[in-house]
């Protein structure tokens, strides 16, 4: 994907940044930055109203992406059908696992987190921020999939329900992967 300026990305093409989701490549500017010329990527994020300046020889170490493949498309809705894994750890620590995995920009993690939090009618209510960080990683996985699919954000929310409504029930995490990640975490 390298253009002939050396650059990988170019201006118009769609681009992840793993904090903010899905952005464009607004232009390619070079900028003074302490004296020094600093060769930047102009990504906006319609969504958020907002611009970001990447420096072009750090966007990969920043994670900036290109749209997820069509095959990374395909498994991360199959992982929205797959059965819930909950954790049997206090609320924070999930929840901050979760945020974490919202804000790698990785797709199929995005996706873990919509299916755990993911609450059926006939399910219990969900807390105020267990429903805030469903409602980012649905919002954030959507954004994505409308772009690789060159299709609306509605529509794109309409194909991960019916990913979703398919879904089997929740499972509560094996015990000995609680004893691991309750180890890790010590």
């Amino acid at each position: 994907m390298t253009t002939k300026t050396g650059l990988e990305f170019k201006v118009g093409d769609a681009v992840v940044y793993p904090a903010h989701g899905v952005g464009k490549v607004a232009a390619v500017e070079t900028q003074e930055v302490a004296g020094m010329s600093l060769e930047v990527y102009v990504v906006t994020f319609d969504h958020e109203k907002m611009t970001l300046r990447v420096p072009t020889k750090k966007a990969k170490t920043a994670g900036l992406r290109s749209l997820a493949a069509d095959d990374v498309v395909t498994k991360a809705l199959t992982t929205l059908k797959g059965r819930a894994r909950i954790k049997r750890t206090m609320w924070s620590r999930r929840a901050q696992e979760y945020e974490a995995k919202i804000n790698s920009g990785d797709l199929i993690s995005i996706a873990e987190v919509v299916r755990d939090l993911h609450r059926a009618d006939s399910q219990p209510e969900q807390s105020y921020s267990e429903r805030q960080l469903y409602e980012s990683a649905l919002d954030r996985m959507a954004r994505e999939v409308a772009a690789a699919n060159r299709i609306d954000k509605t529509a794109a929310v309409e194909l991960l329900a019916k990913s979703l409504s398919a879904k089997k029930a929740v499972a509560p995490a094996a015990p000995e992967a609680d004893a691991e990640a309750e180890a890790e975490a010590a």
